[in-house]
């Protein structure tokens, strides 16, 4: 095998932390390579090195043979190289079709050729396995088809070496066996990958190398054949890491959230929640679990103000919470960890500080009538950054500073530091790394246990069975099923997602 991608003593800095210490590592054509580590631990400032994003300190990155120009990312694109990014590079009022053949448009005399172009995006899509509407606009498309359109994007090219960052971070367990089966696909024809992911049994099922930072540092190199996922683990965090749940029988109380009768109309206004009923109960964890785009974005916008209800009512504590904001929805008593961190939960510019106060910016101790107290929120950070083990230089940094895995650790830390009778999580784990995960699953259960509702909205079946009281599955907008989590069978629950009644 000729290396594709040759690393050699690659050093680069910010104010306050080396990102990458001194890295060489090698990528073969026709082989995966899954690097790992932290949030945190320098996985995407390396490979947008690679990329040409980011200009190292020192050290020398080779494509074929030949160093690249750093700064010259075109360049580098047109020597075979893709990357599919942990946070979408998409224009969100473009369809489909724009968004994958922006700056490479199929062209019919001085003008685009559209119907060249969305042609091409359905052999695209058929041949990859990988099916979307070429004509849907992005801003109206769920997370993981917007991930389609991504790795759509970067397949188009004639890569020889396709960079993944958490490709599968917002996808459901159909459709990552079906990246999983591509991405096998691609290095048989020759093309040598680098992954970047958290979920450990994704690298035992496709990875040939496996590549570990921790710190900046390059810490080891193994094989899913010299080790298991328990041995990643350990190398990715420097200690023992319980990949299981160890959580005590829930003590339910009273019902504290109701949903009657929900109907909610999605961005293109059509009906996408269809006429639901739940209960959730204090002191414990309602698991909803669904293919993604059947309706529990939706639900869970219009629990929280996010969403206009086309009729039903949401009750909390028996008290009706129509027509509230979410800030109002909030102080009613219901945190929410958004789907969507960038989008919902965060402002990126903001710093840490400032956003982890977002929901009490105007309520004291961090707020005296209108002027803000600095003091106050200065303490809160420093706490709390400590509290939930958010890996930053500084709690006065921007949160666009961070890594994916630790601004998710900020918005948790921001919706479970106020003790609010009821918690919605949705994908609260999505693109985090192991530690982080074992991190927020005992946030969760410890809230269940100081008598939290708890209402827990996952693409991850797992994650699902292993934390929840009860599961409630949502297909075609209609919860389908509710059961008890004891002896919950994880086959009949796929069946039931795939809106299968037997």
């Amino acid at each position: 095998m000729s290396a594709l991608l040759e690393v050699t003593g690659v050093t680069k800095r910010y104010p306050g932390v080396v990102a990458n210490d001194n890295i060489s590592l090698t990528v073969n054509a026709g082989e995966v390579v899954a690097l790992l580590g932290e949030n945190g631990a320098g996985k995407s400032t390396l490979l947008k090195a690679v990329f040409g994003l980011v200009k190292p300190d020192s050290g020398e990155i080779k494509i074929g043979g030949t160093p690249i120009v750093f700064g010259d990312t075109a360049g580098v694109i047109a020597r075979g190289v893709g990357m599919v990014h942990q946070h979408f590079q998409l224009v969100p009022v473009m369809t489909v079709t724009e968004n994958i053949i922006l700056g490479g448009e199929p062209k019919r005399g001085l003008f685009i050729n559209k119907k060249a172009a969305r042609d091409e995006i359905l052999a695209l899509s058929k041949r990859y396995g990988l099916e979307v509407d070429p004509d849907a606009v992005i801003e109206d498309l769920p997370v993981g088809m917007q991930q389609r359109v991504e790795i759509l994007k970067a397949l188009r090219k004639d890569v020889k070496l396709l960079i993944l960052d958490e490709p599968t971070a917002v996808l459901t367990p159909q459709e990552i066996d079906e990246l999983l089966e591509v991405i096998r696909n691609l290095a048989k024809s020759g093309v040598g990958i680098v992954l970047i992911t958290h979920k450990l049994h994704e690298v035992m099922a496709v990875a040939d190398r496996v590549v570990v930072l921790r710190g900046g540092k390059l810490v080891g190199a193994t094989s899913p054949k010299e080790t298991d996922e328990a041995g990643l683990a350990q190398m990715m965090v420097g200690r023992s890491v319980v990949l299981q749940v160890n959580r005590t029988e829930a003590k339910r109380g009273a019902v504290v959230l109701e949903v009657k009768g929900l109907q909610v109309l999605d961005d293109r206004k059509l009906l996408m929640v269809k006429g639901v009923d739940l209960s959730l109960h204090s002191g414990e964890i309602l698991g909803v679990a669904g293919v993604e785009g059947n309706g529990q974005r939706e639900l869970v916008e219009a629990i929280c103000g996010m969403r206009n209800r086309e009729s039903g009512e949401v009750l909390l504590k028996g008290v009706p919470t129509k027509n509230l904001n979410p800030h109002a929805v909030h102080e009613a008593g219901i945190s929410h960890v958004p789907e969507d961190r960038e989008k919902h939960g965060l402002i990126s510019t903001y710093s840490i500080a400032d956003n982890l106060i977002l929901n009490q910016f105007d309520q004291a101790p961090f707020a005296k009538g209108w002027i803000r107290d600095l003091s106050a929120i200065a303490k809160n950070a420093v706490e709390t950054v400590a509290k939930f083990d958010i890996r930053t230089p500084s709690a006065f940094n921007t949160a666009s500073s961070l890594s994916g895995g630790n601004k998710q650790k900020v918005v948790v830390a921001r919706e479970l530091s106020e003790d609010l009778p009821v918690l919605i999580a949705a994908q609260p784990t999505r693109g985090v790394d192991v530690g982080s995960i074992e991190f927020i699953h005992n946030q969760l259960i410890a809230a269940r246990d100081k008598g939290a509702a708890v209402m827990l909205v996952s693409a991850e079946l797992d994650e699902i069975l292993s934390l929840s009281d009860r599961i409630a599955v949502m297909s075609g907008g209609k919860i389908v099923a509710v059961l008890d989590s004891k002896g919950a069978d994880r086959n009949y629950i796929g069946r039931l997602m795939a809106g299968l009644k037997e």
